[in-house]
C-alpha cells in the first residue's frame, strides 16, 4: 500500500525553523515526527497480526458491551451491539481458522467464554445454535450444566 509513510519535509524535521535558529526542544513538529517513526506501514504488517489485533479489538469491545470490563456499570450493557460484535469475531475466526496456528485454540475459548456470557446476560436467552456467531461455531453450552 502507498500512502502510509511519512517523509518529513526539511523543515519539519527541524533542520532550519522559522525564525533562523535550530532548536533541539520538543515542538508540535517534532512530536509529529515522533509519532510519525512509531506508525509502522501498513505493507509491513504480516497479515495474521492484522487478523489477530482484530479479533483482540472484537473481543474486548464485545466484554465491554456484556459489562465484564472492570468497573463497568449495569448501564454499561448493550447486548443489541455485544451481539454485532460477537458475530463479526465468530465469522473472522472461522474465516482465519487455518492461519490462528497455535493461538486458535485460546481464541476459540474465549470467543465461546463471550457467546455464554452473552447468554447468562440475557433475559430471554437465544435457544442453542441461534445466539450470536453460533451460526459459525455451532451451538454452544456451557459444560458445568
Amino acid at each position: 500500500m502507498t500512502g502510509n509513510t511519512y517523509s518529513p519535509s526539511a523543515d519539519a524535521a527541524g533542520d532550519g525553523a522559522a525564525d533562523g535558529t535550530r532548536g533541539n526542544g520538543p515542538t508540535e513538529s517534532n512530536a509529529s515526527i515522533a509519532a510519525a517513526d512509531n506508525i509502522r506501514d501498513l505493507a509491513d504488517i504480516p497479515a495474521i497480526e492484522v487478523i489477530t489485533k482484530a479479533i483482540v479489538m472484537l473481543m474486548s469491545a464485545s466484554a465491554e458491551k456484556l459489562g465484564l470490563a472492570e468497573g463497568a456499570a449495569e448501564s454499561d450493557v448493550d447486548l443489541d451491539e455485544a451481539r454485532r460484535l460477537i458475530h463479526a469475531l465468530a465469522g473472522l475466526v472461522d474465516a482465519s481458522r487455518a492461519d490462528l496456528g497455535i493461538h486458535a485454540a485460546p481464541i476459540r475459548d474465549g470467543l465461546k467464554q463471550l457467546q455464554l456470557a452473552f447468554r447468562e446476560a440475557s433475559a430471554y436467552p437465544d435457544e442453542p445454535g441461534e445466539g450470536p456467531g453460533e451460526k459459525y461455531t455451532g451451538p454452544v453450552r456451557d459444560r458445568r450444566r
